[in-house]
């Protein structure tokens, strides 16, 4: 049985991005902000990022401010590997099923993490493009946002800039140091164009690796929490280290293994567009 109707793969192929409603059962949801809860609860008696993941990094990150009065816990690193409420969803969900409509039919798992931006919470989220981080062979990845909570034009939502997974994938490195961010000049552009992604608690949003995106502090008194989980097609073979190590990294969790690699020529112009015809520059001749 298919999930998405041809209308909705055909909005994913155009835009880069791709909203859905309740891509997780009622069961499911509760079980993730239940856990989610307890995180919070344990990190009470924390003053500093704690735990530990497969490559010894913490697992469990504290905004600054963090105290047991008032909790901060902002980003739980690898959840599967540590609750199997996650790692159930991850597998085997409706979530799962629309991610394999998109790109598969065979598809793999990459890593996952929790992010969540409690009321006043100050993170900001820079303009970026999540594949410099998770470099493949081919470009079949989907980022996957699972809402945990209602998300809101006020809780620190996400945005992201319409069709731009077609255009170039921008630098991250200025004046020889690596900011995680694109430049002040393309950053104003996506503030141009940006389009908000809000929805209820279970909705999920589906975003190509290349899609330019951000977010903004949470201003108001409602947490936003998502399950972000990374996907890649089953022939696409990273081409650095994961960033976010985890035990089940690899795992085929729809089709098969075919052993098949597929390339895709990112160092010529094929989808790629030289600096003086970027995204923005052919959306302003449109």
């Amino acid at each position: 049985m298919t999930i998405l109707t041809n209308e909705q793969k055909a909005i994913f192929d155009s835009n880069g991005y791709l909203l859905v409603d309740n891509a997780v059962t009622d069961d499911q949801l509760a079980a993730l902000r239940t856990q989610f809860v307890g995180w919070v609860e344990e990190s009470r008696d924390h003053l500093e990022a704690y735990g530990e993941t497969v490559d010894g990094r913490a697992r469990f990150d504290l905004e600054p401010g963090h105290s047991a009065d008032m909790p901060a816990l902002r980003r739980v690193n690898a959840p599967t590997d540590i609750s199997d409420d996650y790692y159930q969803v991850m597998r085997n969900s409706r979530m799962t099923d629309c991610v394999a409509e998109l790109i598969g039919p065979n598809i793999k798992y990459h890593h996952s993490k929790v992010n969540s931006k409690l009321p006043g919470a100050a993170t900001v989220v820079k303009w970026h493009q999540d594949f410099p981080f998770t470099p493949h062979s081919n470009d079949d990845l989907i980022t996957a946002l699972l809402m945990l909570d209602d998300v809101t034009e006020d809780n620190g939502p996400l945005q992201v800039v319409p069709g731009s997974h077609k255009g170039e994938i921008y630098d991250l490195w200025h004046d020889g140091v690596f900011t995680g961010a694109v430049d002040d000049r393309v950053t104003k552009n996506c503030l141009a164009n940006a389009v908000t992604c809000t929805g209820r608690a279970g909705s999920l949003c589906l975003m190509h690796t290349r899609l330019l995106h951000g977010s903004a502090p949470n201003l108001s008194q409602q947490p936003r929490t998502l399950l972000i989980t990374v996907y890649s097609a089953e022939d696409a073979v990273p081409c650095s280290p994961n960033p976010v190590p985890n035990r089940h990294q690899g795992e085929i969790v729809r089709g098969v293994a075919s052993g098949h690699i597929r390339s895709t020529p990112f160092d010529i112009p094929m989808p790629q567009m030289p600096k003086s015809a970027s995204f923005f520059d052919q959306q302003a001749k449109a």
